[in-house]
């Protein structure tokens, strides 16, 4: 498994720090602080191209409205197919908490 291959001391440490945020707005300012605005985007822009393509939306309706280009909607596709469910599962647990408000 690729992710066998990250695992160490530093990256469980980051891990952790992500679990033990509160609320958005803990985790707004610790994004704020961790990385640069483009790749805060850039990481919310794979989660929605994500949403997407699991709502069979074509490569050209996704490129349109996220800005996404096809290597990175082909990246995801191939995460959502061969990858290990990350997206479908954090997907599914966003859509849940939405339907319990």
């Amino acid at each position: 498994m690729q992710i066998d291959k990250l695992r160490g001391k530093e990256l469980d440490q980051l891990f952790n720090a992500v679990l033990s945020l509160k609320d958005l707005e803990e985790c707004y300012r610790f994004f704020d602080d961790l990385c640069t605005i483009n790749e805060i985007q850039s990481l919310a822009q794979r989660l929605e191209v994500a949403r997407m393509l699991q709502e069979g939306k074509t490569y050209h309706k996704i490129e349109t409205e996220t800005g996404a280009s096809t290597a990175t909607i082909s990246r995801v596709k191939r995460c959502l197919n061969y990858g290990n469910d990350a997206y479908a599962m954090a997907l599914d647990r966003i859509e849940s908490d939405k339907e319990e408000k």
